[in-house]
């Protein structure tokens, strides 16, 4: 597990100088971007009050029933909050000064006019940095907001005014980002809002039915216990389809934003690129120590930065198959054992081109003939 986290936001120095309305326009925007946060607050605020005081003290006969509600509730109810909040006040990770231009690039870029020439600027500062993804077109991903290049999986958020890395989405109800820094606690949020939303209409529904039908005598707890029930299913069955929603992303390791738009790799676009196998994808965003995944503290694979790609990366959990290569003629084959291949080490595997992978994937057979003649099998990836 890498204990730390995700770094802070780092821009590229540059004047941006706002006119004043503009600034008290932004603050006016991001004051009331804080009201769906207040609207939950005060809703889950008012919901605990309801389950602990109008329920548990003032409703339910049974002492053991109380003990056993107002445990499992704090319990679920601890979880959601310390999610939420982590969700709410973790800052997005943003690119890091190795993504900035050079001084003297960086004027060489806003002097110039232009695209192809500024493209080119791009590619020669690009080629020492991990980029496997382009725009639609082809080009680098620049941000000319923030003035980076964007590293693979980031997008700009104009909510945030930054870029973000591994951007999901901005979620109005945490006024924050969901990237690669707390797409976990997002998560979890998830998990946990549905599991105490679910636990308030399960053992409210009881007490629901014998207020509803009178078997309870009328009390200032009715109204609590009745609306609770209806919240609780409300938000339930909300939350439901967005939390399954994003387990079928982290089973895919896609974003939002790369489910509706496939990311382009040098070779194209492919909506499966940064999938690993449905384990690796999950470890991808908990982590390989389970003891931690269901708490929202960060345990993310990477460095938010680059990430390994089905293209680039053997996956056991994938089916193979095995091609038996023809023999090349004697004239194309390596001339004796002098020149041996050397195997790549994990991170220069994953760091492979995929201009080069594009190129070996295609050939139908690939052989080297030693002298004692053995062929070699090639498995290669495919994708289930």
């Amino acid at each position: 597990m890498d204990g730390s986290h995700p770094s802070l936001p780092v821009f590229c120095s540059q004047g941006r100088g706002k006119m004043a309305p503009t600034h008290v326009l932004r603050c006016c925007q991001r004051g009331l971007a804080w009201i769906p946060v207040i609207f939950i607050a005060l809703v889950v605020c008012w919901s605990y009050y309801a389950y602990v005081v109008e329920l548990c003290l003032f409703t339910i006969p049974s002492p053991i029933e109380k003990a056993i509600y107002l445990a499992v509730f704090h319990v679920s109810f601890i979880m959601f909050v310390w999610s939420y909040w982590k969700t709410i006040f973790t800052r997005p990770a943003t690119p890091s000064k190795e993504f900035c231009l050079p001084k003297s690039e960086k004027e060489q870029y806003e002097k110039e006019q232009r695209p192809e020439t500024q493209q080119e600027i791009l590619k020669r500062v690009a080629t020492s940095l991990p980029l496997y993804t382009r725009t639609g077109a082809g080009a680098i991903r620049y941000c000319d907001r923030c003035q980076v290049i964007k590293p693979d999986r980031c997008h700009h958020c104009s909510a945030c005014d930054m870029c973000v890395l591994k951007m999901d989405h901005h979620c109005p109800w945490v006024n924050n980002c969901v990237g690669f820094s707390n797409y976990k606690f997002f998560i979890l949020f998830l998990t946990y809002s549905l599991v105490y939303c679910l636990f308030i209409a399960a053992s409210v529904l009881q007490y629901f039915i014998k207020f509803w039908t009178s078997d309870l005598p009328e009390s200032h707890a009715k109204f609590h216990v009745l609306f609770l029930f209806f919240v609780a299913a409300m938000f339930c069955i909300s939350i439901l389809s967005l939390f399954t929603y994003h387990l079928w992303l982290v089973g895919k390791n896609r974003s939002t934003i790369e489910a509706f738009r496939a990311p382009v790799f040098r070779n194209g676009p492919d909506k499966n690129g940064f999938s690993l196998g449905f384990s690796k994808n999950i470890a991808q965003v908990f982590g390989d120590q389970k003891k931690y995944w269901l708490l929202p503290v960060f345990t993310s694979q990477g460095d938010g930065f680059s990430f390994p790609t089905r293209l680039v990366t053997v996956d056991p959990e994938q089916p193979t198959e095995s091609f038996q290569p023809a023999e090349l003629d004697k004239g194309s084959a390596v001339e004796g054992s002098a020149e041996q291949t050397t195997p790549l080490s994990e991170s220069q595997n994953r760091l492979l081109g995929n201009d080069y992978y594009a190129e070996e994937i295609h050939k139908e057979t690939d052989v080297l003939k030693s002298d004692e003649s053995e062929a070699i099998t090639i498995s290669i990836d495919s994708e289930s």
